[in-house]
């Protein structure tokens, strides 16, 4: 296998791919990036069995051929020859890489291993607005679990009925559910996506207006951008019915602006970050919500103005947690609705409802 590239674009191309490679594997193949030559055109491939990326350059192509190249070594090595014009030439066991006036070599696998990749995916497809779809990715799927205790747990829950689209993440200590519309769908469908997967799609992504088109079929999805291809396996299960879980009235409501409520619960956190559950405390009582934190460092007391609707409330939480609702949520004005101590509650924008956020309080020996 022979050819000529440029260093720009061939960088660009394997830090795109990489991500796909597997980081811990017996088989050495799935830690490499897989290159193919062919007519005027390099393609280079990564997976680690449950996703892959796929991308196209342009190429000079002298001699056609398959091979696998060290993933996490050739991309350090490419990401500092961006400026200049390579020849790669490829002989038995070996690679040589030619830039200006040097020369590197670098071992290579023989591509016969590598798993082969199918993106003939076009069984069933929803189509929807690429910034609405970014929109969905970036308020959920930082709520799902990162452990394999429950693996399913570990994706998004995509639904769509007619032209709406509900997305829904949890990790067990909190849930977050975003809606919006789809252009078009061959039909309602519920899949389980993986969280890292919806994360590589997002930043796959294109700024500004446009459509971005989803194909599923029999476990898998495929997202096509421009010359890059991206296929993932699909989570199987049932994922936890949300309605389940959402309460439907509540006892206590608050009104508060986001940015005071944010940074009076970034300065508690701060006392607590090194605690197991972060603790912060919510005094909820007529016209102010008290934002605590304790700990051997010191405390914090600060008194927030809201407007109460319904019973006082002391409510322990994790400082994360809540933080991380109230940065998605993007009104001047949230809602926060309670029960008791004890059971979950939510935020949410005042007038927009499009998405909610679930979180377990913690129990404190007040509470417990």
């Amino acid at each position: 296998m022979k050819f000529v590239c440029e260093g720009l674009d061939l960088s660009d191309a394997v830090l795109k791919v990489v991500k796909a490679c597997a980081t811990r594997t017996t088989v050495p193949v799935m830690e490499c990036i897989k290159l193919s030559a062919r007519n005027d055109s390099l393609i280079l491939t990564a997976t680690d069995g449950e996703i892959s990326i796929q991308k196209k350059i342009k190429a000079e192509i002298y001699e056609e051929g398959d091979i696998c190249v060290p993933g996490k070594y050739f991309s350090d090595f490419i990401k500092k020859l961006e400026g200049v014009q390579l020849t790669i030439e490829v002989i038995g066991s070996k690679m040589d890489i030619i830039y200006a006036d040097s020369q590197t070599s670098m071992q290579v696998l023989t591509a016969a291993d590598f798993p082969a990749i199918d993106t003939d995916i076009n069984e069933n497809s929803f189509t929807l607005k690429t910034e609405e779809f970014k929109k969905l990715i970036n308020s959920t799927a930082f709520c799902c679990a990162v452990d394999d205790s429950r693996p399913i747990l570990k994706g998004c829950q995509i639904v769509i009925k007619g032209s709406d689209i509900t997305v829904t993440a949890l990790d067990g200590f909190r849930l977050a559910t975003a809606c919006g519309k789809v252009e078009s769908a061959t039909g309602d469908m519920e899949i389980v996506c993986p969280a890292r997967t919806l994360k590589e799609i997002e930043k796959m992504l294109p700024e500004g207006e446009g459509e971005t088109q989803l194909r599923v079929q029999k476990g898998i999805i495929l997202v096509c951008v421009d010359d890059t291809i991206l296929t993932s396996c699909l989570y199987n299960g049932d994922f936890i019915k949300k309605e389940n879980i959402i309460p439907k009235s509540y006892l206590t409501k608050i009104t508060v602006d986001r940015e005071l409520l944010k940074a009076s619960i970034e300065r508690a956190a701060i006392l607590v970050r090194g605690d197991k559950n972060s603790l912060i405390i919510l005094d909820i009582s007529q016209g102010k919500v008290e934002i605590s934190s304790n700990s051997e460092i010191g405390n914090v007391n600060e008194p927030v103005k809201a407007e109460l609707e319904g019973k006082d409330l002391k409510i322990a939480m994790n400082s994360k947690f809540i933080s991380d609702a109230i940065n998605a949520l993007t009104e001047e004005e949230i809602v926060l609705s309670f029960n008791n101590p004890v059971q979950p509650f939510i935020c949410e924008n005042k007038q927009n409802k499009d998405v909610l956020y679930l979180i377990l309080p913690v129990r404190t020996s007040n509470n417990a």
